[in-house]
């Protein structure tokens, strides 16, 4: 196994640049996984609250109406199935190594509504390690 979490921990990084207040995002995505050192994460996703979005869109450009793209990370302003309670997901997120990070719990139901291929094996891990 490699050492996802340490390899995560440098790219969070760039992450910092943003300068993002606390309890206004959480990581999304891969990143639960890698903190946990379950799995490489190629990039950062983050979901963002609407006033943080906001901020955002003074400075960048949105890739499309929901989400864009710094560098590598990728901001989210709707999370699909988990949208209705993106609020509380952020303000309820799993802070490890100082960073909030999406509980795995809420990272498997958005892996099984999407159910993609790629989200076939980390629904197995990580229904072995929440034991829903």
């Amino acid at each position: 196994m490699g050492n996802f979490k340490l390899n995560f921990l440098e790219k969070l990084k760039e992450l910092d640049k943003l300068k993002l207040p606390k309890g206004s995002f959480a990581i999304t995505g891969s990143g639960p996984l890698a903190i946990r050192n379950i799995r490489e994460a190629q990039d950062i996703d983050i979901m963002v609250k609407k006033n943080v979005w906001n901020k955002l869109l003074e400075k960048f450009m949105p890739y499309d109406e929901n989400h864009m793209k710094i560098g590598n990370i990728e901001v989210w302003k709707d999370f699909i199935n988990l949208t209705p309670k993106m609020n509380e997901i952020i303000d309820t997120a799993e802070i490890i190594d100082g960073y909030p990070f999406v509980s795995l719990k809420d990272i498997l139901l958005w892996k099984e509504f999407l159910n993609r291929e790629k989200d076939k094996k980390d629904i197995l891990k990580i229904r072995n390690l929440v034991k829903t």
